[in-house]
């Protein structure tokens, strides 16, 4: 049906293999999965944007860098346009599109034949790091990516019931799936079971400002680690800074890119505080619990179908989060039974293996509609050829 191989671009991530952000992390396992299983993929980037040299590369997928505006507000947009450009251009038989300000360009995938698998993500228009234009456009972007995509894909059930609220859309559930520890790499220079440790993007509505108070609080007596930046600076990156130069037991690691290394933070915490308050299945949240971590989690709807009943949750307030972090710190038992039970909830719920063959299944689907509605034409066009024609009396 396909010739040699179906054919898919993949549009709206920073390249591959990247260590940006959840939708980069898909993209790093789904590519080879779609190789082995006989697709020709092609991953579109951003210049920059990922490791020279990678190991992990798969030499068999095609890159292609296109170019944008490198701003805040500009990068998604801009590359998603000269991606979806280029891809329009090369026909292959399915794109798979990631966020939803990238709706924009899937009129002129749809106007040239190529079928659109799209990843709403969360609900981004809603986000606090944006301000008002920016989140006009991604609910703009949402509505396009409605009305025009053949179709969604939701990373929780909570979203999906949302956008079915909001946009009369249903999507196809296919949440992030994360990888099993293994005990490959040095532990981390903080001892087991004793420190507290917050792995986020710096951004509001990931609880930074509410962590960094309750942060001030802990490290009177306990170590704080704390994974990741904002990417472009900004007041919630400086206040990051200065607790960690004032508090000695305050230590700020920036981005990590090395997985064996952030799976060992992981591994190795005695509370991971989750603070993601926007968006549904979280791949940072999913990968902690595969890695043992014991979580507090801000209570949200969405870390709540994700933990279930072994969750810990706490409000946003400083003084809760610093309570419910210390009480887990002082709780070994508890410690090694949430532990326990987040390990067996993500293994039967979040495996790679489940999520990239639903993620192929919908592919498959979509690339080979097209070819059925053409072969489904041509038979009619053949049956009313044959049929007998009436004589007027």
């Amino acid at each position: 049906m396909f010739g040699s191989h179906p054919r898919v671009a993949i549009i709206g991530t920073r390249g591959y293999p990247s260590y940006y952000g959840g939708f980069e992390t898909a993209v790093r396992h789904l590519t080879p999965y779609l190789i082995d299983a006989g697709w020709d993929v092609t991953v579109y980037g951003r210049p920059g944007a990922t490791v020279p040299d990678d190991p992990s590369r798969d030499h068999r997928a095609r890159v292609v860098e296109t170019r944008g505006v490198s701003s805040r507000s500009l990068s998604t947009l801009t590359h998603g346009a000269t991606a979806s450009w280029h891809a329009a251009g090369q026909r292959p038989d399915v794109a798979l599109v990631m966020n939803v300000a990238n709706g924009f360009w899937l009129p002129l995938l749809k106007s040239l034949g190529v079928p659109t698998l799209v990843n709403v993500d969360g609900m981004e228009w809603k986000r606090d790091k944006w301000g008002p234009i920016a989140r006009g456009v991604f609910a703009a972007g949402a509505r396009v990516t409605a009305r025009t995509a053949d179709e969604l894909i939701v990373d929780s059930r909570e979203i999906g019931r949302l956008w079915a609220a909001e946009f009369g859309r249903e999507g196809v559930y296919i949440p992030y799936g994360g990888d099993e520890y293994v005990a490959d790499h040095r532990p981390p220079e903080f001892p087991r079971r004793k420190y507290v440790l917050f792995v986020a993007r710096l951004v509001p509505e990931n609880s930074v400002s509410e962590f960094v108070a309750a942060a001030e609080m802990i490290a009177d007596s306990r170590d704080v680690v704390i994974v990741g930046s904002s990417g472009h600076g900004g007041d919630l990156e400086r206040s990051v800074d200065e607790l960690a130069r004032r508090n000695p037991r305050v230590h700020w690691l920036g981005h990590v890119s090395d997985d064996r290394r952030l799976h060992a933070l992981w591994h190795h915490a005695g509370a991971y505080f989750h603070g993601h308050s926007v968006g549904g299945t979280n791949p940072a949240l999913v990968q902690a619990m595969l890695c043992g971590a014991p979580v507090v989690a801000r209570d949200t709807v969405f870390n709540r179908e994700v933990l279930g009943a072994s969750g810990i949750f706490t409000s946003v307030s400083p003084r809760s989060i610093a309570d419910s972090l210390g009480a887990l710190l002082d709780d070994p038992a508890g410690q090694e039974s949430t532990s326990r039970a987040l390990v067996e909830r993500a293994r039967s719920l979040y495996s790679w293996r489940g999520v990239l063959e639903a993620y192929e299944r919908q592919l498959t689907v979509l690339a080979q509609a097209p070819v059925r509605e053409r072969e489904e034409r041509s038979l009619a066009h053949a049956a009313a050829l044959r049929a007998p024609v009436k004589e007027e009396v």
